[in-house]
């Protein structure tokens, strides 16, 4: 299990003193265990966007689909791991290299092709590829149990906090 807070967490609890946690470390340097820890740092991740999608609808937001775009968008196993851990699909865009398009939309701006942003992404933007979460049960019944760890992590870790500074009182 990771907490991938190794720089503090920004968002949603926003607290620069969380650290990271890797849960489940041992001695083994096989690659497939290489695999898993790699897995598990995509799923903490992922379990942090969906911490993130929880707390904004909890507080009037309607967040049921996301877009990624950038280099890990051509990752599909983080992908389709962000869609199960999050539950609602994720759109791609059809331009892969989407900081280009976006630096070719304000150029297309600045040289009076469009009349706004807004009109110069909607003619020379669209979406692609959406990967849906599995429709398996066992997907979703894994990652609500892992999900619960990752949130455990975190207040294991405001306990140790607390439990040193009265320590060191």
């Amino acid at each position: 299990h990771v907490l991938p807070d190794f720089h503090g967490n920004r968002s949603p609890v926003a607290d620069p003193k969380s650290k990271g946690v890797i849960c489940g470390l041992t001695l083994d340097t096989s690659e497939k265990y290489l695999a898993l820890l790699y897995l598990a740092t995509i799923q903490g991740i992922a379990y942090g966007t969906r911490h993130i999608v929880e707390h904004c609808n909890a507080h009037g937001h309607k967040i049921d689909t996301l877009l990624a775009c950038g280099g890990l968008a051509k990752n599909s196993l983080y992908i389709q791991e962000h869609a199960d851990i999050i539950g609602c699909p994720i759109i791609l865009p059809r331009e892969n290299e989407s900081v280009l398009l976006g630096a070719s939309v304000l150029g297309a701006v600045a040289a009076k092709k469009f009349s706004g942003i807004h009109d110069a992404m909607k003619s020379m933007n669209a979406a692609g590829k959406v990967v849906h979460p599995s429709s398996d049960p066992r997907v979703k019944k894994y990652h609500d149990a892992k999900y619960k760890i990752f949130r455990s992590l975190y207040e294991q870790q405001l306990s140790h906090r607390s439990t040193m500074a009265q320590a060191l009182q």
